[in-house]
C-alpha cells in the first residue's frame, strides 16, 4: 500500500511542473510545492562508474547534453516550483538564505559531534598510489571514514578546504558528507585482518605494517609530531556512482528532469566560483540509496572538496584554475598566432606565498567568465534567473559568518586564515554586483494587509535587507539611500486559460477585484527588467503563488539572445 500511495504521489509531479499546458490550469491547488512528493521505490539502481578521462573528453569536444538554442526563448530551470525554487530534499535542501542559519549551525555544518572515537582505529583498506595516498579506518564504535592526507608540500591545504567548502555548500543547500579535521600518533592505528591495500599498479593484496608506513612516511606531521587528516565519515547507504551533469539515471525513476536543466546544478556554477571549485565534475558526486519511511530512494552528494580555496589536493592549484579550461582553443590560437608575446589573463593574477593557502585571489576573479577545468553543461545552460538564485543565497553570508566558517579549517597560520577570509569576502561581493544586476532583484515576496511586500536585494558590498512597503507606482523604497523607483500593473489572471485582463492598481496596493487569481508585474528604471507575482485568494486574504522574472537580451555575455517567454 506505502509503495502504491508513492506512486500517486509521484504521478502527480509532471502534471504539477507542466501545469501551463493541462487543463488544470497554470497552478494547482497545492502549488507551490515546497517539498517533493513521495518519491519511487529505487529498486534495480546499478553501480556505475564514470572515466574522468572519457568525462574530460566528451564535454570538451562533444555537447552531450542539449544546450541552450542560439536564437529563439531559452530554456528555463525545470524541476523548480511555481514560486522559481528547489524542492527539498532528494537534490536540495533550503537552508540558510531561506531559514538563515546561526553561526553555531553554520559551523556545525552536515554534523559535528560523530568526529572518530577516541581509541584505537582499524585501517580496513588503503591505496598507496598518487602523490597523497589514504586509507580507510573502523573506529571503536565501528563507524567509517575515509583518511585523506595533505601533500608534503603544502601542509594543511587540501585538509583545511575540504572542510570549509563542505561547510559552505551544505549551508547552500547540498549533501554532503561530515569532514572532520583529526590529529593522530601512529600508535592509534592498527591493521585489520581483511584490510587490503590498492599498490601502484592497480592490484590489490593483504596490507601489511610496512605498507602503512610506506603511506605516513609521504605524509606531513604537524607542531606535534602528530599527523594530521582529513576524516570523511561513511555515508548512509548503498553507493551507487556519481551523477553526470547531464541526462538522467536510467534505473533511477523518480530523476525525471534533464541535469542540464536543473536549477540547482545550473546555479552550482555560481557557488563553485565563489569558492573556486573548478573540478566540479561528475566524479566529485555520489548517489547513495537510501532508505527512509520504508521507502528507497536516491540522495545526491557532493563530496570531495580538496580542490577548492587555491587547493589541488595535491599541492597548490594551476595558476589557470577557474581562469581557462584545461584546453581552450581561443587561447591556444592566441598564442600560436602571436609567437607566445600574447599574456593570458591567469598569468597577472598575484597570489601570497602561503603554502597552506596556494592559490587562491579576487582581484582577477570574474565571476562571468569564471570556469571549471572543462565544459560542464550544467554550467554553461545557466541563465540570469539561475544567476539570481546563487547569487542572493552567496550575499547571505556576512563577514562574520564567513570568518567563523574559514576558522573550522584549523589553519596554524592566522595570515592563511585572514587571506581566505577577505578573498571569500570580496569574491562573495564580486558575485553579488555581477550577477544580481542582471534582473530586477526584488525577492522575499508576501501580502502584509492589502500591499504587495518584498526586500531588494541591491547589490552592493553587503546585503541590503529592504521591506518597505511601496505605497504608490512612482513611490521609492524609503530612506536606504536608494532610489530606485517601482511601476506596477495589476491584471485580473484567468488560471484555466491564461489571460490577463488589465485592471486600475496603486503602486502595490493589492486592487479591489473578485478575481481568483491576479498578477503584478514591476519594474524600475529598466522595463525589459521585470518581476511577475502571482497572487491567488484565500479565505484569510491573498497568498503569493508564483514568481517569473524577466530580463534584458543583452545582459548575458555568453549567449547573444536570452529572454524568459511568458
Amino acid at each position: 500500500m506505502r509503495h502504491i500511495l508513492a506512486l500517486l504521489a509521484l504521478l502527480s509531479l509532471p502534471v504539477t511542473i507542466n501545469a501551463q499546458s493541462s487543463s488544470a490550469g497554470k497552478f494547482r491547488p497545492d502549488d507551490p510545492l515546497r517539498v517533493e512528493p513521495l518519491p519511487l521505490p529505487v529498486t534495480s539502481a546499478q553501480v556505475r562508474k564514470v572515466s574522468d578521462v572519457y568525462d574530460l573528453f566528451l564535454n570538451t569536444f562533444a555537447s552531450p547534453a542539449e544546450p541552450q538554442p542560439k536564437a529563439g526563448p531559452p530554456i528555463p530551470a525545470r524541476g523548480v516550483n511555481t514560486l522559481g525554487e528547489v524542492s527539498d530534499p532528494s537534490w536540495y535542501v533550503n537552508r540558510h538564505y531561506f531559514q538563515p542559519m546561526t553561526v553555531e549551525e553554520l559551523v556545525r555544518g552536515p554534523g559535528n559531534e560523530t568526529p572518530p572515537a577516541a581509541g584505537s582505529w582499524t585501517v580496513v583498506a588503503a591505496k598507496n598510489e598518487g602523490i597523497t595516498p589514504g586509507f580507510t579506518i573502523r573506529d571503536s564504535t565501528g563507524q567509517l571514514y575515509v583518511m585523506k592526507f595533505d601533500p608534503m608540500s603544502n601542509p594543511e591545504i587540501a585538509s583545511a578546504a575540504d572542510v570549509i567548502t563542505s561547510k559552505i555548500l551544505y549551508a547552500l543547500g547540498y549533501h554532503v558528507p561530515e569532514n572532520y579535521i583529526v590529529h593522530f600518533e601512529r600508535s592509534r592505528l592498527a591493521i585489520g585482518e581483511e584490510a587490503q591495500l590498492v599498490d601502484r599498479t592497480g592490484h590489490k593484496r593483504k596490507m601489511s605494517d610496512q605498507d602503512l608506513a610506506d603511506i605516513l612516511f609521504k605524509v606531513p606531521r604537524d607542531a606535534q609530531k602528530n599527523y594530521r587528516a582529513i576524516a570523511s565519515r561513511y555515508l548512509v547507504g548503498k553507493p551507487v556512482g556519481p551523477r553526470r551533469y547531464h541526462g538522467t539515471r536510467r534505473d533511477d525513476p523518480n530523476d525525471t528532469v534533464p541535469h542540464e536543466h536543473r536549477r540547482d546544478l545550473r546555479g552550482l556554477r555560481v557557488f563553485c566560483a565563489w569558492v573556486n571549485h573548478d573540478d566540479s565534475r561528475a566524479i566529485n558526486s555520489l548517489d547513495m540509496v537510501v532508505n527512509e519511511g520504508g521507502i528507497p530512494f536516491i540522495r545526491h552528494y557532493l563530496v570531495d572538496f580538496g580542490s577548492t580555496l587555491g587547493s589541488a589536493s595535491n599541492g597548490p592549484n594551476s595558476p589557470r584554475s577557474g581562469i581557462e579550461e584545461l584546453f581552450s582553443w581561443t587561447s591556444s590560437a592566441k598564442e600560436f598566432f602571436t609567437l607566445g608575446l600574447w599574456v593570458p589573463r591567469w598569468a597577472r593574477a598575484r597570489y601570497p606565498n602561503l603554502p597552506s593557502v596556494g592559490r587562491f585571489e579576487y582581484e582577477a576573479f570574474d565571476a562571468e567568465r569564471w570556469t571549471p577545468e572543462y565544459h560542464n553543461p550544467a554550467f554553461s545552460n545557466m541563465l540570469p534567473d539561475d544567476e539570481f538564485w546563487a547569487a542572493r543565497q552567496v550575499m547571505a553570508f556576512t563577514d562574520d559568518q564567513i570568518r567563523a566558517l574559514v576558522r573550522t579549517g584549523e589553519f596554524s597560520d592566522t595570515r592563511a586564515e585572514e587571506w581566505i577570509t577577505k578573498c571569500l569576502i570580496e569574491r562573495r561581493n564580486k558575485i553579488g554586483r555581477v550577477f544580481l544586476s542582471k534582473v530586477l532583484p526584488l525577492d522575499r515576496f508576501a501580502v502584509q494587509g492589502a500591499t504587495l511586500v518584498f526586500q531588494d536585494l541591491t547589490p552592493t558590498h553587503e546585503l541590503l535587507e529592504l521591506s518597505q512597503r511601496v505605497q504608490s507606482a512612482s513611490g521609492t523604497n524609503g530612506g536606504s539611500g536608494l532610489t530606485r523607483r517601482y511601476r506596477a500593473h495589476w491584471a485580473e489572471f484567468d488560471n484555466s486559460t491564461g489571460a490577463h485582463t488589465p485592471i486600475r492598481g496603486e503602486g502595490l496596493t493589492i486592487p479591489s477585484t473578485s478575481a481568483a487569481y491576479i498578477l503584478a508585474t514591476i519594474s524600475a528604471e529598466d522595463p525589459k527588467k521585470s518581476v511577475r507575482v502571482y497572487l491567488r485568494r484565500q479565505s484569510g486574504g491573498w497568498e503569493v503563488v508564483g514568481v517569473e522574472r524577466t530580463w534584458s537580451r543583452d545582459c548575458n555575455k555568453r549567449m547573444s539572445s536570452i529572454i524568459p517567454t511568458s
